[in-house]
């Protein structure tokens, strides 16, 4: 009986101890996320650089940078059209690009169609660009809210929080929700998909051209939505879930229109804000590390040359 108390004495204190212990099985190398071109990251609907220390990409930027790579994140309005978006975020990719050449660009949910648009007016700019959850055809979330008796109460609603999302994170942008939501339509995302074609698969639920103009294009996204009991955000998202009936999706895209070039994968079990790391690195304890997807796709650039 003692010397099971031992042993189980022993575990406990292994246990205790893992995290200072993690350098000896760290086997990562230092330049595993060492990019030709600098990562830059496009926040999506809502979206913030940094607000009161805490980050929309939660920890993400941190953890690449700590293996390599060059990581900045942008700002644009956290609510308006995918062409309003776009044009915000161009000045801020020419700046980046006129010292580092080009960039690789990483966009959560609008943040794709944002990051697309840059690509399409300006490749020269662009060495990739990758879409985490976003909704390249749509999405029946913004289908049901936009024009519906709720829009014009939703519409002053969300452009009062977009406003203060803006005042706090220095954005000094315009909001406009209106706009936000018909560029997220089914409707809305057709009409930019004829302007910006390249990456958008043909098919329903196929893979889109992986490059167009020199420009490379990846994609990945998540059908979980109730994925953390600890998580205040898996409530509202699993409420949005409803108006995908039976249709997998991560609480605000259907999985088949996060397709976008090469389809890294599109089940990770991770709602939308999980693919972000978000409400504060609380997603599923049985699905991959949303920074490790993040330093994987690194590494999948820095070895593609960009």
């Amino acid at each position: 009986m003692k010397q099971w108390i031992k042993v189980f004495a022993m575990l406990v204190a292994l246990a205790w101890s893992a995290p200072s212990m993690a350098w000896w099985w760290n086997s990562t190398p230092s330049n595993y996320t060492d990019t030709r071109y600098p990562v830059v990251l496009v926040h999506g609907m809502f979206g913030f650089d940094s607000i009161v220390g805490v980050d929309y990409w939660y920890g993400i930027a941190e953890d690449l940078r700590k293996y390599g790579a060059d990581v900045y994140t942008t700002q644009v309005p956290a609510l308006d059209s995918t062409i309003a978006r776009g044009e915000a975020l161009l000045p801020q990719i020419a700046s980046i690009a006129a010292v580092h050449g080009k960039v690789n660009l990483i966009g959560h949910s609008h943040g794709g169609p944002t990051a697309r648009y840059v690509a399409r007016v300006r490749p020269d700019l662009v060495a990739s660009v990758t879409s985490v959850g976003s909704p390249h055809k749509g999405s029946p979330v913004a289908d049901l809210i936009h024009g519906s008796p709720a829009d014009g109460l939703a519409a002053s609603l969300g452009n009062a929080l977009g406003s203060l999302i803006d005042l706090l994170s220095g954005g000094g942008y315009n909001q406009d929700l209106q706009s936000s939501l018909y560029s997220l339509t089914t409707e809305g995302s057709a009409e930019f998909n004829n302007f910006a074609p390249a990456g958008v698969p043909a098919s329903a639920c196929g893979e889109g051209a992986y490059s167009s103009n020199g420009v490379r294009f990846y994609s990945w996204g998540g059908t979980g939505v109730l994925t953390n009991v600890l998580d205040p955000s898996d409530a509202l998202l699993g409420t949005t879930s409803l108006a995908f009936t039976f249709s997998p999706n991560d609480g605000l895209v259907g999985r088949c229109s996060s397709h976008f070039g090469k389809v890294i994968r599109d089940n990770y079990f991770m709602n939308h804000l999980d693919e972000v790391n978000q409400a504060l690195g609380l997603h599923s304890l049985f699905e991959t590390d949303p920074k490790t997807v993040f330093r994987q796709q690194a590494n999948r650039l820095r070895n593609a040359g960009l």
